[in-house]
């Protein structure tokens, strides 16, 4: 009796919501495939119906879906994906998220709260994912909520190259909007040739969402160039009024940069008559052109993610894209 094995070849297919398609087809081109076509459409009650329209058996799939406005309905149909592949036999599941819904409810503040950032993770788990790839989450603890591997990717050195590359000549200092991303600052810093430190010392009422006051700043940033960093500027309040107490100290002048641009209500109108020269931001999330203004400038995030996709795909090493800090 004659035994034949053939080896499966390894198979990556890329795949995408509706909720950022121009990125997962950058993520798509950088790796050289195309997002596999998928029909997905509402019913007049508001269900999300999914179906992929080429055979998914055996392999590796990587589902890209940024979870922007209207949040919950992105992150159900990312979940409706999920489910579709396990359903089709896809061999290992990959859910990226440039940008994690629900991060900032990573813990209890008060009692009978949820910790929606951790039921996140466990829907995804539910769902069929093997592992979680997300872009700068907003605590590193997210990352122990999901049973399985998860690669936290950083834009930090995309974003400090930047800095370095328009402003590096200048005197430059490191601003944390909070003492809470401190050690991000660090990390900044670091990148920046070791730029001293400062952060915003700031006070907000828990039961109040988007509302913070910025006290005063803590450090030099006297005749600094002022580089604000944040992970996401959301309605921007946080952001212009930390720039604001910078530019009262003396400041040369506020460069903000952040991962995520969700830009909420009247984050345009503040950050645009905000005292900050630019805001550097990555294209995580979709940015409409009318939520564009003259001082924003939106960085590519597909090259990171393609390089993190391949070395997950290859078994390679994600932390070596970040010199061993992921």
């Amino acid at each position: 009796m004659t035994v034949i094995r053939r080896k499966p070849k390894r198979h990556l297919m890329v795949f995408s919501g509706r909720a950022h398609p121009a990125l997962a087809d950058a993520v798509a081109a950088d790796l050289g495939t195309k997002v596999v076509p998928t029909q997905a459409y509402d019913f007049a009650n508001g269900e999300i119906y999914v179906r992929y329209e080429e055979s998914v058996r055996g392999c590796d799939a990587f589902v890209i879906q940024s979870h922007t406005v209207p949040i919950n309905e992105w992150i159900m149909e990312h979940l409706i994906m999920v489910d579709a592949l396990k359903r089709a036999s896809a061999k290992r599941i990959t859910v990226v998220l440039p940008f994690y819904g629900y991060a900032r409810q990573d813990k209890k503040h008060r009692g009978r709260e949820p910790i929606s950032a951790r039921l996140m993770a466990d829907l995804f788990r539910t769902a069929g994912a093997d592992r979680l790839m997300a872009v700068d989450l907003h605590t590193a603890q997210i990352q122990g909520f999901f049973d399985g591997p998860v690669d936290h990717l950083m834009a930090l050195p995309m974003l400090a190259d930047y800095v370095i590359a328009n402003y590096g000549k200048k005197k430059l200092a490191v601003v944390s909007p909070d003492a809470g991303r401190i050690k991000v600052a660090e990390q900044w810093s670091a990148r920046l040739g070791g730029a001293p430190l400062a952060f915003v010392h700031k006070t907000r009422d828990i039961t109040r969402p988007n509302e913070s006051v910025a006290n005063r700043v803590v450090g030099d940033v006297a005749g600094r160039m002022c580089i604000l960093v944040d992970d996401m500027i959301d309605t921007g309040g946080t952001i212009t009024k930390a720039a604001d107490a910078i530019m009262a100290e003396g400041a040369a002048g506020v460069i903000v940069a952040a991962t995520h641009a969700i830009l909420s209500g009247p984050a345009v109108d503040r950050l645009r008559a905000s005292s900050a020269r630019e805001v550097i931001v990555t294209d995580t999330l979709p940015i409409p052109i009318d939520r564009q203004f003259d001082k924003l400038t939106v960085l590519p995030i597909a090259p990171l993610i393609s390089r993190a996709i391949m070395e997950v795909f290859e078994d390679g090493s994600v932390t070596s894209l970040f010199e061993g800090r992921a």
